[in-house]
């Protein structure tokens, strides 16, 4: 008689988070980050709470978690659906092909997308508005989310200075908030549709007011 096979804890342990983190997700869209519980996420994933406080301190803990995963695969997503070719590239996600505005096009149009998506949009809402009134979770998205994406912007407009295609006293931290600043704006405010025109005029302002002057 053949030996029975031990379970997967591993493969369990992964099921189990992602339930987590897709009940979390799925709660924080439907109530918001307040009326979300550790309980109600907890009966959602079905399992017990004391599973989430094994792997994670605190409901915040938890939604972070979630939406970085979230977050990640749909970079992935975008990256894998917009591949063109040999392209050297000054930092991960980051084309360079030696036409900034071009290679900075393609990033907005994909952020554009993702602000979008109705999956990523209703959680980022939640987690934005809550960050505003929680420093310390406001300080984590920050940290965990937003500074390492807009550090592939100053790596990639500091390549441009070097190229000569940026000013050299430009500060790149501040170019990029040219970039980002007005998508945030729309995004929150939904005056405004979103789109990839608006994104391309973005750029194309941006990077005129960043070439170096005759």
């Amino acid at each position: 008689m053949a030996p029975t096979k031990a379970p997967d804890s591993s493969r369990r342990s992964d099921r189990s988070r992602r339930a987590i983190h897709d009940a979390a997700l799925a709660l924080v869209t439907e109530v918001g980050y307040r009326r979300t519980t550790i309980e109600g996420i907890a009966a959602r994933a079905g399992v017990g709470k004391q599973t989430i406080y094994r792997w994670w301190p605190s409901k915040a803990a938890v939604l972070m978690d979630a939406f970085l995963g979230l977050a990640g695969r749909a970079a992935e997503d975008a990256g894998a659906g917009s591949g063109s070719g040999d392209t050297g590239e000054s930092a991960p996600g980051i084309p360079d092909t030696g036409d900034l505005a071009a290679d900075l096009k393609l990033v907005l149009r994909a952020t554009v997308d993702e602000m979008n998506d109705p999956a990523l949009e209703a959680p980022t809402r939640a987690l934005t508005a809550e960050g505003i009134v929680d420093a310390k979770l406001g300080a984590e998205f920050v940290h965990k989310l937003l500074d390492p994406q807009l550090a592939l912007y100053v790596t990639r407009l500091r390549a441009a200075q070097e190229a000569g295609d940026v000013r050299a006293d430009v500060d790149p931290r501040i170019a990029l908030e040219l970039l980002i600043g007005p998508l945030m704006h729309r995004w929150l405010l939904r005056t405004l549709p979103l789109t990839h025109a608006y994104a391309d005029e973005i750029v194309d302002y941006a990077v005129g007011g960043l070439a170096p002057r005759a």
